[in-house]
């Protein structure tokens, strides 16, 4: 492996940077407090090319890598995860399909305005009887004369209460196979589509929605690439994502370490700062021994996706990994901070909230071991 972060890279991790601490940090309370993000923000976000700093220019993106996706993604998440987790929603697992399968003209109408952060993007994949399990997915696709209709539901879908444009996965065949999963382009608002917001414990600020669709028309031009089973193209977005919303944890993790350290070095206890006493010290120690190996892992595998050589075993080893950790370290930063870890006066205690959303999200830690041991042919 020879990664290494080039000048442009710093450059972009500056400019996530300071996005985070003008834009994000200001409306975080009352974004929480709301659970709901101004839509000005992927405007924002986009006009500073971080939207798409992972894709070519030539369909509206940066130009940039895996690498400095990761970047923004770390930067961001330390600020506002919930930002964080719409825009992977909309960047990662929206615009990733369309960059990989779209037709020229489908590109034209949704990826380029979509990395400018001209509207919101969700992908309807999860369903309330089974979750991300894609080959037994029960929302159909009929086809139709000019298109498509489709009909079914699904359950937990990042953005949809604030979606303009939902890609929707559904079977356009009864057989068990990847040549039976499409997905389609649904602009939204759609009368056939009825969208109920669900309220999170966790990335509070992140839109969350069920979604049922009745007699939605698809015109045959918004079939993704114009062409049936996309399952694949499902499958390496997803790999990717999991590579990426790794990153989202590692920001999470940072955050958690740095609030953690800075309290401990300001409480005192008889006249001596926390951070001097060696339970505090280790703990401390541990959670930064955990941070860099996540931070070396998340960018191993943001470097295999740039080489083209990201499998689903090592994003799911990354994923499992980030994940995981994130959870712990946000759950020792509370206890570093004592009472004061569970008062919404600081922060550790949404950062923990929402670590635990990423062990469930984009596929469970128990998915992911899952994945793992296939692969090593147990």
């Amino acid at each position: 492996m020879d990664f290494s972060f080039s000048p442009e890279h710093e450059q972009i991790r500056e400019t996530a940077r300071r996005f985070a601490r003008l834009e994000l940090a200001p409306l975080v309370e009352a974004a929480e407090e709301g659970e709901a993000l101004p839509r000005e923000i992927f405007r924002k976000g986009g006009a500073l090319g971080l939207l798409g700093a992972r894709y070519p220019v030539e369909v509206g993106g940066s130009g940039f890598d895996k690498l400095s996706d990761c970047i923004v993604r770390e930067e961001t998440a330390k600020v506002c995860q919930s930002f964080a987790a719409a825009w992977s929603a909309h960047s990662a697992v929206v615009m990733g399909p369309l960059w990989r399968a779209g037709t020229p003209d489908q590109q034209e109408r949704y990826l380029r305005p979509g990395l400018a952060g001209e509207f919101i993007g969700a992908f309807a994949l999860s369903e309330p009887d089974i979750g991300s399990d894609i080959r037994n997915l029960s929302t159909r696709a009929e086809k139709v004369d000019g298109g498509w209709r489709l009909n079914g539901s699904k359950m937990y879908i990042t953005n949809a209460p604030v979606a303009d444009l939902m890609l929707v996965a559904a079977r356009t065949r009864p057989e068990l196979a990847p040549a039976s999963i499409s997905l389609f382009l649904v602009d939204l608002p759609d009368p056939g589509v009825t969208i109920a917001h669900l309220k999170k414990e966790g990335l509070r600020a992140s839109d969350t929605g069920a979604v049922f669709l009745e007699d939605v028309f698809v015109p045959d031009a918004n079939l993704l690439g114009e062409r049936e089973g996309t399952y694949p193209v499902i499958l390496e977005s997803l790999s990717e994502n999991r590579v990426g919303v790794s990153a989202n944890c590692l920001g999470l993790a940072t955050a958690a370490l740095e609030a953690a350290q800075a309290y401990a070095s300001e409480r005192k206890v008889r006249g001596e700062p926390i951070a001097r006493f060696q339970a505090i010290a280790h703990k401390l120690a541990d959670m930064a021994a955990q941070v860099e190996a996540v931070r070396w892992l998340v960018y191993y595998g943001a470097w295999r996706v740039d080489q083209g050589t990201i499998d689903m075993a090592t994003a799911s080893k990354v994923k499992l990994t980030a994940s995981e950790a994130a959870v712990r370290i946000s759950e020792q930063a509370i206890r570093i901070f004592g009472g004061a870890g569970i008062m919404r006066d600081f922060p550790v205690g949404r950062i923990h909230r929402d670590a635990l959303v990423y062990v469930i999200a984009e596929g469970t830690s128990e998915i992911q071991r899952n994945i793992i041991s296939r692969a090593m042919k147990l």
